[in-house]
């Protein structure tokens, strides 16, 4: 497995990211519908071409596996396909924005306690918690960072 950066986000590769999205979101994100899931599909494919720093896990045969994307210090995005999840990918990822591109802050669902779990053994905890996402979604999030202490937060 090989992290690389994607300067040229072809169509093809965006597909092939938005079915990891996909699996990955279907997996862990059981507190959205259908039509939710159908809803955010429509705008990954904007957020992948638009992030500044889009990093890819590719599977030896040179298919995606997994993708993150980072916005200064800041982890936009990691998903991995679901297939793959337990296997070191998404550690592999993570690492990779750490050591080479200083990540230190994320935002997660509270309601993927997978994720907040995963997060937590990579070094990072909770200092600040909202009851709507971004997008004024009633899915709280937790913001995360490395290196704080933690906070009396879920």
């Amino acid at each position: 497995m090989k992290v690389i950066e994607v300067a040229d986000r072809t169509p093809l590769l965006i597909k092939q990211l938005l079915e990891v999205w996909e699996s990955s979101v279907r997996a862990t994100h059981l507190f959205l519908s259908e039509n939710e899931i159908e809803n955010i599909k429509k705008y990954v494919p904007q957020a992948l071409s638009e992030v500044p720093h889009l990093l890819v896990l590719n599977h030896e045969n040179q298919c995606p596996i997994g993708f993150m994307g980072i916005a200064e210090q800041h982890l936009e995005m990691l998903f991995v396909a679901d297939e793959e999840r337990g296997k070191g990918a998404g550690k592999a990822l993570l690492q990779y924005g750490i050591e080479q591109y200083s990540v230190h802050d994320l935002a997660v669902n509270e309601q993927n306690p997978l994720a907040k779990g995963f997060y937590e053994h990579m070094g990072f905890t909770v200092y600040k918690r909202t009851e709507r996402d971004e997008q004024g979604n009633p899915y709280p999030l937790l913001y995360m960072k490395r290196g704080v202490e933690r906070r009396n937060f879920p």
